[in-house]
């Protein structure tokens, strides 16, 4: 992975909270908008994403020779919100929007969107064909919708495929959320993949649990009765965190994969003592443990900011940000209809999260990163990509 960025130079900007007059191609401003989760059940996301963004706006300072400006508000987790965000952000002429944090916030966002002509970036919303009109027609593209981030579907597939490679011929068994479209696409593609011709592997045992539980007890003890190698749990950190302390405590101490939800800080903290965190990996967009310069950059720049380091999310705000930014100065204007044919034509796009190019279907073709945690200390990142 050619992990790189655009240019750190710091240049302050006019970063608003709130409603700021004039519209976005007004005078001398170029206004972006943000549609972030900062407060609910996803903020951890949402406001990492947020503080991401502002980060990159702050950067760049000017665009198009105007004064660059960033509006965001909080969409409360909560769909309803999210349509009211989008809203205000049309009312306020934003020439472009990046967010929401997640799929199922992110589509009740794009049809404001596409109605409103405006382009929307979504960094992290892995839901398969989020980008497509029909899910099932990838010539059913979106006009004005964008994403930096790869899809559920080919995280399964990496996952299967790393598991297949790490632990050969193992034996696994699945924990699915059931709440949870993100943890259903994940699990539906790990386990075709997985026991397909190619790697002809074993799905020997498949229970479920519910986003907001917090005793797995149950769940773990009729798991732990059966014979398996690997645990594959693709949720996201605040249950499989829980998940993994019980699963330990438990006794069951076989390698546990999962996907990019397992992507936060407070992952070690709910796993408990460090030992827990043991032969735990997970399918990611970024690795701060990266020695690339210009990704270390950003880590220093965005620690100084916030005092803390950044996650997958935060790196894949911050890229999100800057192929906006980047297609808005390759459009030389404005005017909507140039920067969307200028995100579609992104091509070799330098970002902390990878190098890629804009699919046909505007998702980015690009490679997974595979976390390994040993001991509640990440020791390895290694790319793998789908074969």
């Amino acid at each position: 992975m050619n992990l790189k960025k655009f240019g750190l130079g710091l240049v302050s900007a006019a970063i608003l909270a709130g409603c700021s007059a004039g519209g976005a191609s007004n005078g001398n401003t170029v206004k972006l908008g943000g549609n972030f989760e900062l407060t609910g059940n996803v903020a951890a996301y949402g406001s990492a994403m947020d503080n991401a963004v502002k980060l990159a706006v702050e950067q760049k300072g000017k665009l198009l020779d105007k004064e660059l400006k960033y509006v965001s508000y909080d969409n409360k987790s909560e769909k309803t919100e999210v349509a009211s965000v989008a809203k205000k952000l049309v009312s306020e002429k934003v020439v472009g929007v990046v967010g929401p944090a997640t799929t199922g916030d992110a589509q009740v966002s794009i049809p404001i969107m596409e109605q409103a002509k405006i382009p929307a970036v979504f960094p992290a919303t892995t839901g398969d064909g989020i980008t497509l009109k029909d899910a099932k027609n990838p010539e059913s593209v979106y006009d004005y919708i964008f994403r930096v981030c790869f899809s559920d579907n080919y995280q399964g597939v990496v996952g299967a495929g790393f598991v297949s490679q790490k632990f050969p011929n193992a034996k696994v068994a699945v924990l699915q959320d059931s709440a949870s479209d993100y943890s259903k696409g994940l699990s539906e593609a790990f386990e075709k993949t997985y026991t397909d011709a190619k790697i002809g592997g074993q799905i020997v045992a498949k229970e479920t649990y519910q986003s907001k539980d917090t005793d797995f007890q149950a769940v773990l003890t009729s798991l732990k009765s059966k014979s398996f190698d690997v645990l594959y749990i693709p949720g996201y950190y605040e249950e499989v965190g829980l998940i993994i302390k019980q699963a330990r405590e438990l006794g069951i101490t076989q390698p546990i994969v999962g996907g990019d939800g397992l992507s936060s800080e407070k992952l070690a903290e709910l796993a408990g003592n460090k030992a827990n965190l043991t032969n735990v990996f997970y399918t990611a967009h970024f690795s701060a443990k990266s020695t690339d310069a210009d990704v270390q950059a950003f880590i220093k720049a965005y620690k100084e900011k916030y005092g803390t380091t950044p996650d997958s999310f935060s790196a894949l705000a911050y890229d999100a940000a800057q192929l906006l930014m980047k297609a808005i100065e390759k459009a030389g204007s404005t005017d909507a209809q140039a920067i969307k044919k200028a995100l579609a034509e992104s091509k070799d796009f330098d970002g902390v999260t990878g190098t890629f190019t804009m699919g046909k279907d505007h998702t980015p073709v690009k490679s997974a990163v595979v976390i390994e945690f040993q001991n509640g200390e990440e020791v390895s990142a290694k790319e793998y990509a789908a074969q």
